[in-house]
């Protein structure tokens, strides 16, 4: 071979592009075969209840679970994608740490999310980078599975009754959650960005968690920063139908009687809508083929 023939041929292998591996059946979609969610009532999934599962709750975490498992390597041999999902309602981010984290360690994940601080934020008083200090330390115990760690921020409540005047709070807390996300290597699923939450469809009849609508739209959020390919389709929320001043104040008046006031009985006697509640999904269990259990009985609904 003369050194013409060797140029042309090096001048072919530059100019030649790299083949991207050609997605089959069984090409894996991601990943993680073994997904634990940790945190309180946003994650169980409140406000977005099973029809089919009396007592049930599907919630943002579910429909991402399930996308996962769609997603998972189904070649012969291949782990099947199994989830687990601890979280319960009404927990502050001191009872996230001391009862989720060490079963968390105990299933070898290698996927987690963790949203938990908000019920601490919301509260009178609550400190935003006192509730970081916490999350800050959840975040290293576990980083040491080498799991992908989400990390969550919270919505932009200015539009949001109630907790519309806790914004400030909020945005401090967003911003401790980036630093933390920085310095352990997690990812951050952007709620304050998704301008779709700041409408009133996207909020459950309490006006403190999502509806289905929100949590479908949640999910697709969290999927895209993990960088997965998914088949969840953006819902289009109905337009809320006109009400008079005075509908509005009814509507205000049946709120208070059945959310708020609950609420504020419960802060008072030092209850939470999470006693007597336990995970929904404590263990790995496979998304189709296998048992959903319901969570467990309630004392304080």
């Amino acid at each position: 071979m003369n050194d013409t023939e060797d140029l042309h041929n090096a001048e072919d292998l530059l100019e030649t592009p790299d083949r991207p591996a050609e997605e089959g059946p069984d090409t894996p979609r991601h990943p993680w075969t073994r997904y634990v969610a940790l945190g309180d009532s946003f994650t169980e999934g409140i406000g977005d209840p099973d029809e089919t599962r009396p007592g049930y709750h599907r919630g943002w975490a579910d429909r991402v679970a399930e996308e996962l498992a769609i997603g998972a390597a189904t070649v012969a041999g291949a782990p099947k994608f199994s989830y687990a999902n601890l979280a319960v309602r009404g927990k502050l981010i001191g009872q996230i740490r001391d009862e989720q984290i060490a079963p968390a360690l105990q299933l070898r994940p290698d996927l987690i999310t963790l949203c938990a601080g908000g019920n601490d934020v919301i509260r009178p008083g609550g400190d935003p980078d006192e509730t970081a200090r916490v999350l800050d330390t959840m975040v290293q115990i576990l980083s040491t599975t080498g799991a992908t760690i989400v990390l969550f921020n919270g919505p932009d409540v200015r539009e949001t009754p109630v907790v519309g005047s806790i914004r400030g709070k909020v945005a401090i807390f967003n911003e401790n959650v980036r630093t933390i996300a920085a310095r352990h290597d997690a990812l951050v699923a952007d709620m304050w960005s998704l301008r779709e939450l700041t409408r009133p469809e996207m909020w459950d009849e309490d006006r403190l968690h999502f509806s289905a609508l929100g949590h479908h739209t949640i999910a697709r959020m969290v999927l895209e920063t993990m960088n997965v390919k998914h088949d969840l389709q953006p819902l289009e929320p109905r337009p809320v139908p006109q009400r008079t001043w005075r509908a509005a104040r009814v509507d205000d008046a049946v709120w208070a009687r059945h959310h708020l006031f609950p609420w504020v009985v419960r802060r008072l006697r030092g209850r939470s809508s999470g006693d007597g509640i336990h995970a929904k999904r404590p263990n790995f269990e496979p998304l189709f083929g296998g048992s959903m259990p319901p969570g467990g009985g309630t004392i304080d609904a």
